[in-house]
């Protein structure tokens, strides 16, 4: 009688906001072990997160599936993408085969993964393996907390309506509008609205070769920035 074969472990392993000192060991040690590895490629074939984690991968021993999304309105497109992404890991975990989702950021902030997450969990083993999220490593670039005593924080995204990011801005300490530079000149708009250029810092590329710090907003011009950029707003603090 054939033993029947295991099926292997789906991981999402977050390979940070761009520094490859910035992996933990724990994603470091997985992605080493992973019998296959997945990761987004653009339409030039080149992945953000593989090049990230490129300096901890053996990929010459580990079998390799590019994953082409096409990040668009079209959610249908999308969602036929994830269906075919999911059924091709799926035949490797079929296999036996661990594999590892390289994500930037956190595997579940914003990730992909979670879609593939949702259409594999229910028959696969799965586990997350955090990553330094984009908020966290602008924080950290510009020296501002995050949040502080009894302060509130908000994670928004700049395709939001001007109502939800007016609200934002008005209700909230401290906030990471994401995806900021396509919306580059709307979101100065609002941020100037509410009183909040002061406390404003734009950021593109973080923790990359190409990172870019605006501290003074007033003087970025109102062209859009690249798709890796944040504002960062934090309320001016004193000594307590």
């Amino acid at each position: 009688m054939t033993t029947p074969i295991s099926t292997g472990v789906f991981f999402g392993v977050g390979v940070g906001p761009g520094d490859p000192e910035l992996l933990t060991l724990k994603a470091v040690r997985r992605l080493q072990q992973a019998d296959a590895l997945a990761y987004i490629v653009n339409s030039d074939g080149h992945s953000l997160a593989k090049q990230i984690a490129s300096p901890h991968l053996r990929t010459e021993a580990q079998t390799q599936l590019p994953i082409r999304i096409e990040m668009c309105s079209d959610r249908r497109q999308a969602e036929q993408a994830y269906d075919e992404a999911a059924a091709s890991i799926a035949r490797l975990l079929d296999q036996g085969q661990d594999l590892a989702f390289l994500c930037e950021g956190d595997p579940l902030f914003y990730g992909s993964f979670a879609y593939l997450l949702a259409r594999l969990a229910p028959k696969y083993p799965c586990v997350a393996i955090p990553g330094i999220s984009s908020p966290q490593a602008a924080s950290a670039v510009t020296l501002l907390p995050l949040a502080l005593q009894h302060e509130n924080l908000a994670v928004i995204s700049a395709r939001c309506p001007d109502a939800e990011l007016l609200d934002a801005l008005s209700r909230f300490d401290n906030l990471a509008i994401l995806k900021g530079g396509r919306k580059r000149s709307r979101v100065l708009e609002l941020i100037a609205a509410t009183g909040r250029t002061r406390d404003a810092v734009y950021l593109e590329h973080l923790t990359q070769t190409q990172q870019r710090v605006v501290r003074d907003v007033t003087t970025l011009d109102d062209e859009p920035g690249p798709y890796f950029s944040l504002f960062l707003v934090c309320r001016r603090k004193g000594t307590s």
